[in-house]
């Protein structure tokens, strides 16, 4: 489980911050948690369940695996994958 204020990776916003996590309603009186993620590049919000989520959901990538990254074919087809490694590496310099 992340913590509040926790940076992750999200596949669908890039680097995010856990803003908060929240219960949010179920149905049937019933209350689910859910992360409060702020995207760090538009600053757009989104609720993703903590339990059950079909969004890949990672820590933040180490500076070793952001360069590692740089080499993967896959960097160059996934826009936000770019971005988060240029992130990591940005913020080590």
């Amino acid at each position: 489980m992340f913590q509040k204020k926790q940076k992750i990776y999200s596949e669908t916003q890039g680097v995010c911050i856990v803003e908060n996590i929240v219960q949010l309603p179920a149905g049937k009186g019933e209350t689910l948690p859910y992360y409060v993620l702020k995207s760090i590049s538009d600053e757009k919000t989104s609720y993703i369940p903590v339990n059950n989520h079909q969004v890949n959901l990672r820590e933040l990538f180490t500076e070793d695996e952001a360069r590692e990254l740089l080499q993967s074919p896959e960097l160059e087809k996934n826009e936000q994958l770019k971005a988060a490694v240029n992130y990591v590496l940005q913020s080590k310099e």
